[in-house]
Protein backbone atom coordinates (compact mmCIF):
# COMPACT_ATOMS: atom_id res chain seq x y z
CA UNK A 1 0.00 0.00 0.00
CA UNK A 2 2.65 2.35 0.84
CA UNK A 3 4.79 1.41 -2.42
CA UNK A 4 1.57 2.62 -4.36
CA UNK A 5 1.09 5.66 -2.95
CA UNK A 6 4.59 6.84 -3.07
CA UNK A 7 4.15 5.86 -6.91
CA UNK A 8 1.36 8.09 -7.41
CA UNK A 9 3.03 10.93 -5.16
CA UNK A 10 6.35 10.99 -7.38
CA UNK A 11 3.95 10.53 -10.60
CA UNK A 12 1.78 13.62 -9.64
CA UNK A 13 5.54 15.73 -8.92
CA UNK A 14 6.84 14.83 -12.28
CA UNK A 15 3.66 15.43 -14.02
CA UNK A 16 3.21 19.13 -12.21
CA UNK A 17 6.87 19.91 -13.19
CA UNK A 18 5.76 18.87 -17.08
CA UNK A 19 2.80 21.16 -17.21
CA UNK A 20 4.78 23.99 -15.32
CA UNK A 21 5.62 27.16 -17.60
CA UNK A 22 9.27 27.71 -18.47
CA UNK A 23 10.35 30.81 -16.23
CA UNK A 24 13.25 32.69 -17.14
CA UNK A 25 14.42 33.86 -14.20
CA UNK A 26 13.53 33.86 -10.08
CA UNK A 27 10.46 35.05 -9.97
CA UNK A 28 7.78 36.66 -11.85
CA UNK A 29 7.56 40.23 -12.80
CA UNK A 30 4.44 41.59 -11.83
CA UNK A 31 4.99 45.46 -10.83
CA UNK A 32 5.98 46.90 -13.80
CA UNK A 33 3.05 45.41 -15.96
CA UNK A 34 0.54 46.49 -13.44
CA UNK A 35 2.14 50.03 -13.45
CA UNK A 36 -0.33 53.02 -13.97
CA UNK A 37 0.82 56.55 -14.74
CA UNK A 38 1.65 58.94 -12.07
CA UNK A 39 -1.80 62.03 -12.30
CA UNK A 40 -1.00 65.01 -12.76
CA UNK A 41 -2.15 67.86 -10.84
CA UNK A 42 -5.30 69.20 -11.77
CA UNK A 43 -4.33 72.86 -13.10
CA UNK A 44 -6.82 75.65 -13.53
CA UNK A 45 -6.69 78.56 -16.58
CA UNK A 46 -7.11 80.91 -13.62
CA UNK A 47 -4.21 79.36 -11.68
CA UNK A 48 -1.88 79.84 -14.46
CA UNK A 49 -0.17 83.42 -14.10
CA UNK A 50 2.45 82.75 -16.63
CA UNK A 51 3.61 79.83 -19.35
CA UNK A 52 5.59 79.26 -22.16
CA UNK A 53 5.84 76.65 -24.74
CA UNK A 54 9.11 74.98 -25.79
CA UNK A 55 10.62 72.57 -28.19
CA UNK A 56 13.16 70.39 -27.57
CA UNK A 57 15.83 67.96 -29.22
CA UNK A 58 16.74 64.61 -27.76
CA UNK A 59 19.60 63.30 -29.08
CA UNK A 60 19.31 59.47 -28.94
CA UNK A 61 23.25 58.64 -29.70
CA UNK A 62 23.76 60.59 -26.38
CA UNK A 63 24.66 58.41 -23.60
CA UNK A 64 22.25 59.36 -21.13
CA UNK A 65 19.14 59.38 -23.66
CA UNK A 66 21.01 55.39 -24.93
CA UNK A 67 18.14 53.92 -22.88
CA UNK A 68 15.36 55.34 -25.18
CA UNK A 69 17.37 54.19 -27.86
CA UNK A 70 18.29 51.21 -27.60
CA UNK A 71 17.57 47.75 -27.67
CA UNK A 72 17.57 48.49 -31.56
CA UNK A 73 16.59 44.49 -31.67
CA UNK A 74 13.74 43.38 -29.10
CA UNK A 75 15.66 42.08 -26.06
CA UNK A 76 14.63 40.52 -23.01
CA UNK A 77 10.66 41.92 -23.07
CA UNK A 78 12.79 45.57 -23.64
CA UNK A 79 11.57 47.79 -26.65
CA UNK A 80 13.14 50.89 -27.79
CA UNK A 81 10.74 53.95 -27.02
CA UNK A 82 9.85 54.40 -30.93
CA UNK A 83 9.37 50.50 -31.21
CA UNK A 84 7.05 50.51 -28.47
CA UNK A 85 5.04 54.00 -29.95
CA UNK A 86 5.14 51.58 -33.16
CA UNK A 87 3.36 48.85 -31.63
CA UNK A 88 1.34 50.90 -29.96
CA UNK A 89 0.04 52.58 -33.09
CA UNK A 90 -0.09 49.19 -34.85
CA UNK A 91 -1.66 46.64 -31.93
CA UNK A 92 -3.77 49.12 -29.78
CA UNK A 93 -4.76 52.17 -31.85
CA UNK A 94 -2.77 54.94 -30.64
CA UNK A 95 -3.32 58.19 -32.69
CA UNK A 96 -0.70 60.23 -34.09
CA UNK A 97 -1.01 63.05 -36.13
CA UNK A 98 0.97 64.37 -39.63
CA UNK A 99 4.43 65.42 -38.77
CA UNK A 100 4.27 68.44 -41.66
CA UNK A 101 1.18 69.99 -40.92
CA UNK A 102 2.39 73.63 -40.64
CA UNK A 103 -0.07 75.22 -38.58
CA UNK A 104 -1.12 72.49 -35.96
CA UNK A 105 1.21 69.17 -34.54
CA UNK A 106 -1.78 67.34 -33.74
CA UNK A 107 -4.40 68.19 -36.67
CA UNK A 108 -4.61 65.70 -39.41
CA UNK A 109 -4.59 62.16 -37.89
CA UNK A 110 -2.04 59.51 -39.44
CA UNK A 111 -2.91 56.06 -40.66
CA UNK A 112 -0.76 53.07 -39.35
CA UNK A 113 0.17 52.34 -42.88
CA UNK A 114 1.50 55.96 -43.35
CA UNK A 115 3.35 55.75 -40.57
CA UNK A 116 4.79 52.55 -41.63
CA UNK A 117 5.42 54.41 -44.53
CA UNK A 118 7.26 57.07 -43.06
CA UNK A 119 9.53 54.73 -41.01
CA UNK A 120 10.93 52.66 -44.30
CA UNK A 121 8.69 50.14 -44.69
CA UNK A 122 8.26 50.76 -48.02
CA UNK A 123 7.32 48.35 -51.03
CA UNK A 124 10.63 47.28 -52.66
CA UNK A 125 9.76 46.08 -56.57
CA UNK A 126 12.29 44.26 -58.56
CA UNK A 127 12.25 41.93 -62.12
CA UNK A 128 12.62 38.26 -61.02
CA UNK A 129 13.11 35.67 -63.79
CA UNK A 130 10.79 33.11 -63.16
CA UNK A 131 12.64 29.42 -63.56
CA UNK A 132 9.39 27.93 -64.67
CA UNK A 133 8.54 29.79 -68.04
CA UNK A 134 11.82 31.94 -68.02
CA UNK A 135 9.70 35.15 -68.28
CA UNK A 136 10.47 37.77 -66.11
CA UNK A 137 8.04 38.56 -63.22
CA UNK A 138 7.45 41.32 -60.74
CA UNK A 139 8.10 40.63 -57.61
CA UNK A 140 6.89 42.82 -54.46
CA UNK A 141 8.57 42.62 -50.90
CA UNK A 142 8.30 45.04 -48.11
CA UNK A 143 11.33 46.60 -46.67
CA UNK A 144 12.52 46.26 -42.97
CA UNK A 145 12.22 48.74 -40.79
CA UNK A 146 15.70 50.18 -39.68
CA UNK A 147 15.47 51.61 -36.06
CA UNK A 148 19.33 52.33 -36.02
CA UNK A 149 17.89 55.15 -38.00
CA UNK A 150 15.70 56.94 -36.19
CA UNK A 151 18.35 58.80 -33.69
CA UNK A 152 16.15 62.18 -32.25
CA UNK A 153 13.27 62.63 -31.07
CA UNK A 154 11.20 66.42 -30.85
CA UNK A 155 9.24 67.19 -27.83
CA UNK A 156 6.69 70.17 -27.25
CA UNK A 157 6.52 70.71 -23.92
CA UNK A 158 5.15 73.40 -21.73
CA UNK A 159 5.91 75.60 -19.17
CA UNK A 160 3.54 76.87 -16.47
CA UNK A 161 3.98 78.87 -13.26
CA UNK A 162 1.29 77.64 -11.03
CA UNK A 163 -0.03 80.44 -8.82
CA UNK A 164 -1.80 78.48 -6.41
CA UNK A 165 0.77 76.42 -5.23
CA UNK A 166 3.60 78.71 -6.14
CA UNK A 167 5.53 76.41 -7.95
CA UNK A 168 6.92 76.20 -11.69
CA UNK A 169 5.92 73.08 -13.90
CA UNK A 170 6.43 71.94 -17.14
CA UNK A 171 4.28 68.56 -19.29
CA UNK A 172 5.32 67.26 -22.05
CA UNK A 173 2.67 67.66 -24.79
CA UNK A 174 3.86 65.88 -28.07
CA UNK A 175 6.75 63.89 -29.37
CA UNK A 176 7.88 63.30 -32.67
CA UNK A 177 10.53 60.65 -33.86
CA UNK A 178 13.11 61.45 -36.61
CA UNK A 179 14.15 59.61 -38.72
CA UNK A 180 17.87 60.22 -41.28
CA UNK A 181 18.00 58.02 -44.00
CA UNK A 182 19.93 57.54 -47.47
CA UNK A 183 18.02 58.45 -49.96
CA UNK A 184 17.82 55.54 -52.70
CA UNK A 185 19.07 55.63 -56.37
CA UNK A 186 15.42 56.59 -57.67
CA UNK A 187 14.87 59.37 -55.40
CA UNK A 188 17.87 61.20 -55.90
CA UNK A 189 18.13 64.32 -58.42
CA UNK A 190 20.33 64.73 -60.90
CA UNK A 191 23.60 66.34 -59.35
CA UNK A 192 22.36 65.90 -55.91
CA UNK A 193 24.55 64.34 -53.34
CA UNK A 194 24.18 61.36 -51.24
CA UNK A 195 23.26 62.80 -48.05
CA UNK A 196 21.59 61.37 -44.52
CA UNK A 197 18.24 63.14 -44.50
CA UNK A 198 16.01 63.61 -41.85
CA UNK A 199 12.71 62.93 -41.87
CA UNK A 200 9.90 63.38 -39.58
CA UNK A 201 7.42 60.44 -38.82
CA UNK A 202 4.47 61.06 -36.77
CA UNK A 203 3.55 63.66 -33.85
CA UNK A 204 2.24 61.58 -30.99
CA UNK A 205 -0.22 63.40 -28.25
CA UNK A 206 1.90 62.71 -25.16
CA UNK A 207 -0.73 62.00 -22.67
CA UNK A 208 -2.60 59.72 -24.80
CA UNK A 209 0.67 57.56 -24.34
CA UNK A 210 1.47 57.44 -21.07
CA UNK A 211 -0.43 54.42 -20.37
CA UNK A 212 1.71 52.74 -22.66
CA UNK A 213 4.98 54.15 -21.70
CA UNK A 214 4.41 53.03 -17.71
CA UNK A 215 4.01 49.63 -18.46
CA UNK A 216 7.32 49.14 -20.31
CA UNK A 217 10.34 48.57 -18.44
CA UNK A 218 13.84 50.59 -19.16
CA UNK A 219 17.28 49.47 -18.51
CA UNK A 220 19.07 49.82 -15.56
CA UNK A 221 22.36 49.67 -15.94
CA UNK A 222 23.19 49.79 -12.41
CA UNK A 223 20.16 47.12 -10.81
CA UNK A 224 18.33 44.35 -12.89
CA UNK A 225 15.90 44.65 -10.20
CA UNK A 226 15.06 48.16 -10.21
CA UNK A 227 14.15 49.06 -13.78
CA UNK A 228 12.25 52.71 -14.39
CA UNK A 229 9.33 53.11 -17.37
CA UNK A 230 9.32 55.40 -20.09
CA UNK A 231 6.84 57.31 -17.82
CA UNK A 232 9.56 57.69 -15.58
CA UNK A 233 12.09 58.78 -17.41
CA UNK A 234 10.12 61.80 -19.17
CA UNK A 235 8.35 62.74 -15.67
CA UNK A 236 11.79 62.84 -13.78
CA UNK A 237 13.33 64.28 -16.35
CA UNK A 238 16.27 61.46 -16.93
CA UNK A 239 17.01 62.49 -20.20
CA UNK A 240 19.54 65.27 -22.41
CA UNK A 241 18.18 67.52 -24.26
CA UNK A 242 18.55 70.92 -25.89
CA UNK A 243 16.03 73.60 -27.09
CA UNK A 244 15.91 74.47 -30.64
CA UNK A 245 12.30 76.99 -30.73
CA UNK A 246 10.29 78.43 -28.07
CA UNK A 247 7.15 80.48 -29.06
CA UNK A 248 8.00 84.33 -30.41
CA UNK A 249 5.84 86.61 -32.24
CA UNK A 250 7.92 85.93 -35.55
CA UNK A 251 5.98 82.96 -36.21
CA UNK A 252 7.77 80.80 -33.45
CA UNK A 253 10.40 80.82 -35.29
CA UNK A 254 13.57 78.43 -34.66
CA UNK A 255 16.99 79.48 -33.03
CA UNK A 256 18.71 77.92 -36.08
CA UNK A 257 17.06 80.84 -38.60
CA UNK A 258 18.72 83.90 -36.39
CA UNK A 259 22.02 82.45 -34.55
CA UNK A 260 24.47 80.46 -35.96
CA UNK A 261 27.66 78.17 -34.88
CA UNK A 262 28.12 78.72 -31.14
CA UNK A 263 25.31 81.77 -30.72
CA UNK A 264 23.09 79.36 -31.77
CA UNK A 265 24.19 77.06 -28.17
CA UNK A 266 24.18 80.08 -26.47
CA UNK A 267 21.08 81.19 -27.02
CA UNK A 268 19.59 77.97 -26.11
CA UNK A 269 21.33 77.99 -22.96
CA UNK A 270 19.73 81.25 -22.08
CA UNK A 271 16.38 80.68 -22.88
CA UNK A 272 17.60 77.46 -20.45
CA UNK A 273 19.02 79.49 -17.73
CA UNK A 274 15.89 81.65 -17.94
CA UNK A 275 13.48 79.21 -17.21
CA UNK A 276 15.40 77.77 -14.30
CA UNK A 277 15.47 80.73 -12.85
CA UNK A 278 12.37 82.49 -13.41
CA UNK A 279 10.42 80.61 -10.16
CA UNK A 280 13.49 81.55 -7.87
CA UNK A 281 12.59 85.23 -9.14
CA UNK A 282 9.36 85.35 -7.62
CA UNK A 283 10.13 85.05 -4.41
CA UNK A 284 11.51 87.63 -2.21
CA UNK A 285 13.68 87.47 1.21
Amino acid sequence: MKRIIFILIVVSVFSNVLNAQVLDGIYVKEHVPARKPIPYYHLREADVSWSKTVWRILDLKEKQNHPLYYPLIPTDDRLSLVALMASGIENEGAVVYDPDDQFNEFGVELTSEAVKINMGAELDSSEVENMITGEYEMKYETREITWSDITRILMKEEWVFDKQRAKMEVRIIGLCPVRRYNKGEGELEEGEEVVLTPKKLFWAYFPSFRNLFAKQEVFNPNNDAERRTFDDIFFKRKFASHIYRVTNVYENRRIETYKKGEDLLLEAERIKDFLFKFEHDLWEF
